[in-house]
């Protein structure tokens, strides 16, 4: 019952032979071998749109290298509080964008809407000499609790960006899951609706090191180029990413693989809210966030499930009860429907 991250899964078996494969014999390196420069048809193919793209081993390089091609070092990101950029990546997109600000904006269900942006932007000084100019929006796709954007809402979000003059990144970390709980196409949910960069995110829906920062308008892609390097995150044997990658976008493997995930994290959000508790927020991906007695997850605990409490700052409504916790359950490629059932049992039973 390993509900604590889609971190903890293994790999798919199809990438784990991608990877032996890519291992036998020779073949050029830093991403000049065969594996990798197939890997720009068959992006161009799943997002119908020429892309300039650059392989990376972490989600935090992938972040701060898109954001890094949106945003001057004197310029500004606006993000959601809780977003990854923000919140959890050690000050990275300040470091490698060398000097941008980044502002954290509120919004329910870890979403930010048009009008919060607009006024946080009317806020700010004007964008002279003097100060730093607003350059890009960050939008995470699913976001850190498992909410997703429409199609709609976020061409509206990434439309009144665009108004004011910024570009639009979108961290997608768990962008397979968004796209399969839209069942929409990875082009209707990025560069058609407005955004310019994406941080593709493959590790947590079921590769091994596979992250991609693809830009939609490949006359950014020099500065990218250089700042990678410098980041000291241009991998020698890049084809074992590229392999990856091919063996999770090959026949949807990698929808298939989140759609599971997806299904699991639906069958857990419904034994909860059958056995009467609250979700701090819907389950639209693949997390689930309970309200639950401080007791039963000690309970849950003690019987081998695994996951974690999460911080009530972080939720939207009125803050739990002195003896209620917000626990973060997340299901994966690999997590089996027995032990979602398992674990619904030991719910039930209290």
């Amino acid at each position: 019952m390993y509900f604590a991250s889609d971190n903890w899964a293994g790999v798919s078996p199809k990438v784990g032979e991608a990877i032996a494969e890519a291992g036998r014999g020779y073949a050029a390196a830093y991403g000049n071998d065969d594996l990798t420069l197939a890997l720009k048809a068959r992006l161009e193919a799943i997002f119908e749109h020429e892309v300039a793209f650059f392989l990376v081993p972490t989600g935090t390089a992938t972040n701060s290298l898109a954001l890094s091609a949106l945003c001057p070092s004197y310029g500004i990101v606006l993000a959601h509080e809780e977003s990854h950029v923000v919140a959890e990546e050690a000050g990275a997109p300040e470091f490698i964008t060398q000097g941008a600000r980044l502002i954290g904006l509120k919004g329910a269900g870890n979403k930010i809407l048009p009008a919060t942006l607009e006024a946080a932007l009317d806020r700010l000084p004007p964008p002279d000499w003097g100060h730093p100019r607003p350059s890009a929006l960050s939008v995470t796709q699913a976001s850190e609790c498992g909410t997703v954007y429409g199609v709609a809402e976020l061409t509206v979000l990434a439309g009144a960006a665009k108004a004011r003059g910024l570009g639009v990144h979108m961290d997608g970390a768990r962008f397979a899951n968004a796209v399969a709980a839209l069942g929409c196409t990875p082009a209707e949910i990025t560069w058609k609706a407005g955004v310019d960069a994406l941080s593709f995110g493959l590790t947590k829906n079921g590769a091994f090191m596979a992250e991609a920062v693809v830009l939609f308008d490949p006359a950014r892609a020099e500065a990218v180029r250089w700042r990678r390097k410098r980041a000291g995150h241009v991998v020698s044997k890049a084809r074992f990413m590229a392999a990856q990658f091919l063996a999770m976008l090959e026949d949807g493997h990698w929808l298939a693989l989140a759609g599971h995930a997806n299904a699991m994290a639906a069958q857990l959000s419904s034994g909860f809210s059958a056995s009467g508790y609250r979700l701090a927020w819907p389950c639209e991906a693949n997390e689930v966030f309970p309200i639950v007695p401080k007791a039963l997850a000690g309970q849950l605990e003690a019987k081998g499930a695994q996951f974690h409490e999460w911080p009530w700052q972080a939720y939207d409504g009125a803050a739990p009860a002195a003896d209620e916790t917000v626990l973060r359950l997340v299901a994966s490629f690999a997590t089996r429907p027995e032990d979602v059932e398992a674990f619904l049992g030991m719910l039930r039973a209290g």
